[in-house]
């Protein structure tokens, strides 16, 4: 789901990366393991730190990143968000999207955020990964690589024959709970951060 530019380099960002499946409780090492990885990362960077939430609520399975834009946005995420249910960022914006963000931002530090599809065992999980996202590859869209890190989340089976399919017949129940654990820990790394690191913005809707 994630190609990389050579085996080395995979191996690298392998060891650089996390994952987490709904399955377990948020209340558990793996998910603390998890925030942890976010936060080092977060608290890391001198950058001004965006999150680009990619997806379109046309599309159950694509909707994540829009839903999730849109509960970060709820809960006063204190960094600039872009790609909420209002506002998507999806295939037909995106170019237009990135250069906003860095004409607006000075040397943009982004996370972006989007659905995939994978093995049906792994439905559920979400990955962290150094890296850029690569939006649109499960469906063989080409669109700009996005980011320095990523989350990922398996929202559904691909099927080789008809992706898109695989997209629209995600079930939303799916969708909606892996949204609130990605939220739940972006806002948990972000209270986690020292308040000095913490850069308050009057978040844009995007």
């Amino acid at each position: 789901m994630w190609p990389f530019d050579s085996k080395k380099k995979t191996n690298e960002m392998a060891g650089r990366s996390c994952y987490f499946s709904v399955k377990e409780t948020t209340e558990g090492t793996e998910f603390n393991d998890f925030v942890n990885n976010l936060k080092e990362v977060l608290c890391n960077t001198t950058r001004e730190i965006v999150f680009l939430c990619v997806g379109t609520d046309r599309s159950t399975g694509d909707s994540l990143g829009p839903i999730v834009g849109t509960m970060l946005i709820e809960n006063n995420l204190p960094y600039p968000v872009y790609g909420t249910l209002e506002k998507p960022v999806h295939a037909l914006n995106i170019k237009k999207i990135l250069k906003e963000i860095n004409q607006t931002h000075n040397d943009p530090f982004i996370l972006g955020i989007d659905a995939c599809l994978g093995d049906e065992r792994q439905i559920g999980f979400i990955f962290f990964k150094e890296g850029s996202l690569i939006p649109g590859i499960a469906v063989n869209k080409k669109l700009p690589h996005v980011g320095e890190y990523h989350m990922k989340a398996v929202v559904n089976y691909l099927d080789a024959l008809s992706p898109a399919q695989s997209l629209n017949n995600t079930r939303l129940f799916t969708v909606m709970t892996i949204a609130e654990v990605m939220t739940k820990m972006i806002t948990t790394a972000v209270e986690r951060e020292a308040p000095s690191s913490k850069r308050p913005v009057e978040n844009l809707r995007r």
